[in-house]
């Protein structure tokens, strides 16, 4: 599990791919401390396992679901990421609930400046869209966000400076993709709601006491 706060911003050192899938190299630093083959390292909001440990990175296998749903698609050599290593149990919670599987991809299409902040606007299709809220949480890219804005096909989100020089988001332009994770909370609530629906699809009383409530 992770939580959002980007630790450090790494380089893609090498992409080598067989078919759909194959392995990625990526120069880091501080998110080697500590950390052992087998690890968790979510590489812009992805959730890789360390296979192999360099004196100035690390490899991980990237599978063929992984690429189909997210921005590693077209990840090339010397692209910036954001990195993250596993939360510890003995962390502090500074973002909100990340898993680090992504929900699919959006498209910024467009950055504007208000005073310190820069909104970020992205859009994406419906079923990502149905579990954004507005004043909810959002992971970009790795980076977890509150939404500030949402509509039927995009959303927004304020920057403010501490974020922009920790992550890579501002670095980004209007077309580019970025990787999005949703909530993981609305997404379980919605499917134990749903299994308890009655054949009209309502919410009975019987439902919600069989569900404990």
């Amino acid at each position: 599990m992770f939580t959002g706060i980007v630790e450090e911003i790494g380089t893609v050192k090498s992409i080598h791919m067989t078919g759909k899938s194959g392995t990625v190299n990526i120069k880091a630093k501080k998110i080697l401390e500590g950390t052992k083959i087998g690890d968790s390292i979510a590489v812009n909001g992805v959730c890789l396992t360390v296979t192999t440990i360099t004196e100035n990175g690390f490899e991980a296998d990237v599978m063929a679901e992984t690429v189909r749903r997210s921005s590693l698609s077209v990840c090339r050599g010397n692209d910036e990421v954001n990195l993250e290593r596993a939360m510890a149990a003995d962390g502090r919670f500074g973002g909100h609930i990340v898993s680090g599987h992504i929900d699919g991809t959006g498209t910024i299409t467009s950055l504007a400046r208000e005073e310190n902040a820069v909104w970020v606007t992205i859009s994406a299709d419906t079923g990502i869209i149905r579990y954004i809220v507005e004043k909810g949480s959002i992971c970009i890219d790795g980076i977890s966000l509150t939404v500030a804005k949402v509509n039927t096909d995009h959303f927004s989100v304020s920057v403010i400076p501490h974020t922009a020089c920790q992550t890579t988001l501002l670095k980004k332009r209007a077309g580019d993709i970025v990787n999005l994770e949703n909530d993981i909370v609305g997404k379980y609530v919605e499917r134990f709601v749903g299994a308890g629906q009655s054949a009209s699809g309502a919410i009975t009383m019987e439902m919600l006491s069989e569900y404990g409530f």
